[in-house]
């Protein structure tokens, strides 16, 4: 029998450690204060004394990107989908109160190809430039028979730090407060499966001209990347104006505003009161989606809510904006029943929301 390797069975050493030679500067673009060490180890350092903390608590968070991979793969555009998986990870950490420090990835296909993989991890390391967050390390799977032709698949790991003090939300949330909406880029990393069956059911392929961008093809369209708020949230934060945040991912508005609000409080949002991106009308009418299933699938606009006082919200809102936030004055909060589950009213909510 002819002596086999384990490039035989499909795995090639070689080109994983080209790729970590190959990514490693992309690595070290996203050192902050911190960072300990270099890729390579068994294990990645980081040092909360030299980041600034005194009395700390660590926050973590884990996510992917779900079926956008699929637009990603399909189209060979792989570096947004990087940008998304952090995205997706830090923003659940910031609106915690917390900074996210560092991250890592997995990354896992049946066939390793360098520019695809590269390409991935270099949206991965621009998401950490964006959230000021370190990429100090991750993980490459080369599995052979586990994934079809030039398929991957994609988890990201990020940890925060909050000092003690500074967790939200704050306790005092209540009747009285105001609803901000921080504008999304587009559906961000959630909804494609009914995205991809909205695709299939009008026969629209992802090279078709999109008929809500002018000059992009339905593909690149849709897989603009998830939108970073970590700066100007720490920032808002910092400056003492927020006393919650929820980052609008599956669920909606309806899943997500809830889960930072204290039971006996209804969040009142006005569905007149922000701008959608025309993407989501054209989402609504090419699938004939109703109104309340596009709330309770995609971030319909908002990606991002915060609460604040009332004598705050202009306040807010100015910060937010020079750091670089379209701004929307959504709803309030008010008092619901007693010990009831905390919920989300829409107001305004149309026939024909947001297509007409």
């Amino acid at each position: 029998m002819t002596s086999l390797t384990y490039r035989d069975a499909g795995v090639d050493i070689e080109t994983g450690d080209a790729l970590v030679d190959a990514i490693k500067p992309l690595a070290r673009s996203t050192d902050r204060s911190g960072t300990m060490g270099s890729l390579g180890g068994f294990g990645a350092l980081f040092d909360l004394k030299a980041a600034g903390y005194t009395d700390p608590v660590l926050v973590s968070s884990t996510d992917g990107v779900g079926t956008k991979l699929r637009l990603a793969i399909d189209t060979a555009m792989h570096d947004a989908v990087g940008i998304d998986l952090v995205a997706m990870c830090v923003n659940d950490l910031v609106v915690q109160g917390a900074e996210p420090l560092f991250f890592l990835d997995y990354f896992a296909t049946g066939k390793l190809q360098l520019e695809q993989a590269r390409a991935v991890i270099a949206g991965i390391a621009e998401g950490c430039r964006q959230a000021g967050c370190a990429l100090v390390g991750g993980e490459t799977a080369e599995m052979p028979g586990m994934y079809a032709k030039d398929d991957y698949d994609l988890a990201g790991f990020s940890v925060g730090a909050a000092e003690r003090d500074g967790l939200l939300p704050k306790p005092d949330v209540g009747a009285g407060d105001v609803v901000l909406g921080l504008a999304s880029s587009g559906v961000h990393s959630n909804g494609f499966s009914l995205v991809r069956r909205i695709l299939a059911a009008t026969n629209q392929g992802i090279e078709t001209p999109a008929p809500f961008a002018a000059g992009q093809s339905i593909g690149h369209a849709l897989l603009a990347p998830t939108r970073i708020y970590v700066k100007s949230l720490l920032a808002a934060h910092r400056a003492g104006l927020l006393k919650a945040a929820a980052h609008i991912t599956g669920g909606g508005l309806p899943g997500n505003l809830p889960r930072v609000l204290p039971k006996g409080s209804v969040a009142v949002l006005d569905a007149t009161s922000w701008t959608l991106p025309p993407v989501f009308a054209w989402l609504a009418r090419a699938g004939n989606v109703t109104p309340e299933e596009m709330l309770r699938v995609f971030n319909c606009g908002i990606g991002m809510c915060v609460v604040v006082r009332a004598e705050d919200a202009d306040a807010a809102t100015a910060l937010l904006q020079q750091h670089g936030e379209t701004v929307f004055r959504i709803g309030r909060i008010e008092a619901g029943a007693e010990g009831a589950a905390a919920e989300v009213k829409v107001e305004n909510l149309s026939p024909g929301w947001p297509a007409a």
